[in-house]
């Protein structure tokens, strides 16, 4: 049986995320299988995904995390675990969650890496130079015995800034649980017409462009909202802005469980993710299922995922941008249209299929 060693870094980090979940995917799936077994370098954490192995500790733990001192300590704790791990050498594979690496130069097993995007390579303007992301991630790629690359462009991105080998990458796509019937809970105080942006809105996700194009909208319809979920509560300078437009009152921020993020994206008119990059863009995949229909910028990840069952605009201009969120306002059967050709898309992208060439993967390094 060939085991497998994952580590503690985004279960540590992340209580709810698409990388976190993708992951307990794979170790769901170990865990059913006849062929492989699994272990994950955690004493504890909270993510929600795992959250059924830890439940027995959280009566001790989970109030004390609530601070930040605590959750240091917790990830330094987790990581001294993964280490030790790695270590003892009792595993056929490791697969580490994110890029630290800590383990490189004392492995003695093969080890795998998924490369989710190299937006930090490609738009280096939009981040903190200090940031260590792109060095650890280069560490991962140099010394990894093979790579996942979750979608072509990602794949084609990572040949362009990095010298590495092709037979080494392989392109496997995110997958969606096509059998199991979406769980939706509602959210309080939600107003009637909104449109979605779900997710980090630093630099590169084009977030003030989406800003812009609503403010043009909002004075033609006011009745018309925004409802953010995801990368954190408004800062001072996106309050601001909003203070400035006068648009205030007609932005919402929620924070959400997965079974309110699929309520989000069943109610909204529409999901707008305006992105100048993404390395797949799984939040598509959430809305095909919860039967959203979807506004994306034309970028070539998004062509990839996505093909004709979305609308696009043009990734840099504002009127444009407010045109096609117009044309959702005014023609329902648009809307419909999308929402039936996401729900075909979304069967080229089964979970399992995912999962088993994920695995077979590991086979070929034992």
């Amino acid at each position: 049986m060939t085991k497998v060693l994952f580590d503690h870094q985004k279960f540590t980090t992340q209580r709810y995320g698409g990388i976190s979940r993708y992951f307990a995917n794979i170790i769901e799936q170990i865990n059913n299988s006849e062929d492989f077994s699994s272990e994950v370098g955690l004493i504890y954490s909270q993510n929600h995904y795992l959250k059924n192995n830890f439940s027995s500790l959280d009566k001790y733990l989970a109030k004390p995390l609530k601070y930040q001192r605590i959750l240091n300590k917790l990830y330094e704790l987790n990581q001294a675990y993964s280490n030790h791990l790695v270590k003892q050498n009792k595993f056929d594979i490791f697969h580490p969650t994110y890029y630290d690496p800590y383990f490189i130069g004392k492995i003695k097993k093969p080890f795998v890496t998924t490369i989710h995007d190299m937006t930090y390579e490609k738009f280096p303007e939009y981040f903190w130079a200090q940031d260590p992301l792109t060095f650890q991630k280069r560490r991962h790629i140099e010394n990894a015995n093979a790579i996942i690359a979750i979608s072509e462009t990602t794949k084609s991105d990572l040949l362009k800034y990095h010298d590495v080998s092709e037979d080494k990458v392989a392109v496997i796509y995110h997958g969606i649980d096509l059998d199991v019937p979406l769980v939706f809970n509602p959210v309080n105080n939600l107003p009637s017409n909104y449109l979605l942006y779900v997710g980090d809105r630093s630099g590169y996700k084009n977030f003030y462009l989406f800003i812009d194009a609503f403010k043009k909208l909002s004075a033609k319809y006011p009745d018309l909202n925004v409802v953010l979920t995801g990368g954190g509560s408004l800062g001072i300078a996106d309050q601001e802005l909003l203070y400035r437009l006068k648009i205030t009152d007609k932005v919402k921020h929620v924070n959400v469980t997965d079974e309110q993020l699929n309520f989000l994206y069943q109610n909204a008119l529409l999901f707008v993710y305006p992105s100048l990059h993404e390395g797949f863009g799984l939040p598509i995949l959430e809305a095909f299922k919860a039967k959203c229909p979807i506004l994306l910028s034309d970028t070539p990840c998004f062509r990839e995922i996505a093909r004709d069952a979305v609308e696009y605009f043009e990734t840099y201009k504002m009127e444009d941008l407010a045109y096609k969120i117009e044309s959702f306002i005014t023609d329902s059967s648009k809307r419909d249209m999308l929402i039936a050709k996401g729900l075909q898309r979304l069967r080229d992208f089964p979970l399992d299929v995912s999962i088993q060439k994920t695995l077979d993967l590991y086979k070929t390094l034992v």
